[in-house]
This record gives structure tokens, C-alpha cells and sequence, in this order.
């Protein structure tokens, strides 16, 4: 049977519909900023940047920006009823001190077991900088990752072992791709989900790797 891949904005809608009503989540730059366009009409989740912000509601419509209020990306946002912005070492004391819920970062490589690799990947023209995404990846109470699960030239960024310099070690807990949803676990992968169509063993034959059936 064929299989459609995800979207950015079905896989970011993915994303959103596991975040719990009340949850203070910090979206990293790139793809996970379009979770904060498809959080679930009812619920109240609080949306943290690491630039300083508290309250950030989703991109303003064309013509509405205001370049003075962006978030880590350079992005424009939207600051809710009751939002603030403040220094970023206040921002950074939030991220250390464990009072985000979850943190939705992209990645270069994920280990099995929930090793993080998105900072760095030995290019030249990489990042010059971690930035706060080891402070992310550690102080947050759950490490989420939103990513492609292949790479352009079709090799599975979900590995045994990473092979980039790493960001945090066991961190990540759940991983959200355009082809499934997995959860790392001490034992390795655990799928939860995958689009209609992919059976498991196309799926492992991608990855490459051991993967535990969802459960029934």
C-alpha cells in the first residue's frame, strides 16, 4: 500500500495534539515553531522563547509583524494576553531550572537510546554555536525532537550511535519525523505511530534498527 509522507504543518499538528493542557514548552528554531500554529482550540499551553519570552501565541498574518518582538529565530511572533519579555539570563534560569515541561528541537542525529546531535555537524558552514540547546535538552522535563527521519540523501537520522558532536545525553524522549513517531527508550525504539500505509518491517528497513511494535 503507498504512503504519503507528513507535512511540515501535518507533521507539526502531530506534534501539538501530544502537548498536555497547561504545559510550559519552549519551540526550538526551524521547523518546531509551526507546533505553536496547531495547538488544540481549549487548551492553554504556554509557549517560552530563550530570547526572553513567556506567552507567545502563533506568526502574525502578513503585514502585521513587529520586528521588535521575535523570538530565538529571528522570527516575528505574537505575544498572548498575559505574555512578557525579559532579560534572556532570566530566559536561560528558566530553561536550567526545570520549569519547562517540554522543549521540541530539531535534529541532525538521534541515538536509539535518546542521545542528541543538532548543534554541529563538522561543516564548514555549520552553526558557529550550540546556543541554548544543551540547556534545553537538559533542564527540560521531556526532550521531544521534530524532524525528517531521512536525510536528502536517504540515510536515517535515527542511528545506533551518533556521530556528530552531541547535544545531551539520554535526553530525548519521544521523536516526531514525516513517516513515524517513536519513543526512545533504555531498550531502543519504540514506534507509536506511522503514516497510513508504511507496515513496520518498511520501516525498520529505513531506520535500520531494532524497533519495538507499537502497543496494541
Amino acid at each position: 500500500m503507498a504512503y504519503q509522507r507528513r507535512t511540515k504543518d501535518q507533521l507539526a499538528r502531530r506534534v501539538a495534539q501530544d502537548i498536555h493542557d497547561g504545559a510550559y514548552v519552549n519551540l526550538g528554531i526551524g521547523m518546531p515553531t509551526l507546533v505553536a500554529n496547531h495547538l488544540r482550540p481549549g487548551t492553554e499551553v504556554i509557549l517560552h522563547s530563550e530570547n526572553g519570552i513567556l506567552g507567545m501565541g502563533p506568526a502574525p498574518p502578513g503585514g502585521q509583524e513587529d520586528y521588535d518582538l521575535i523570538n530565538a529565530g529571528k522570527q516575528p511572533v505574537t505575544l498572548l494576553p498575559g505574555g512578557a519579555y525579559f532579560h534572556h539570563a532570566d530566559s536561560f534560569g528558566m530553561m536550567r531550572g526545570g520549569h519547562l515541561d517540554i522543549c521540541v528541537l530539531g535534529a541532525f542525529q538521534v541515538s536509539a537510546t535518546g542521545d542528541l546531535a543538532n548543534w554541529h555537524t563538522g561543516e564548514k558552514d555549520a552553526i558557529p554555536a550550540v546556543g541554548g540547546a544543551m540547556d534545553l535538552a537538559i533542564g527540560a522535563r521531556q526532550t521531544w525532537v521534530m524532524m525528517d527521519l531521512l536525510t536528502k540523501s536517504g540515510e536515517s537520522k535515527l542511528v545506533e550511535r551518533c556521530t556528530y558532536p552531541l547535544t545531551g545525553i539520554g535526553c530525548v524522549k519521544r521523536v516526531y519525523t514525516d513517516l513515524a513517531t517513536f519513543e526512545c527508550t533504555p531498550r531502543g525504539l519504540r514506534v507509536i505511530d506511522t503514516v497510513e500505509g508504511l507496515d513496520l518491517a518498511e520501516l525498520q528497513r529505513m531506520v535500520g534498527l531494532p524497533l519495538e511494535r507499537p502497543a496494541a
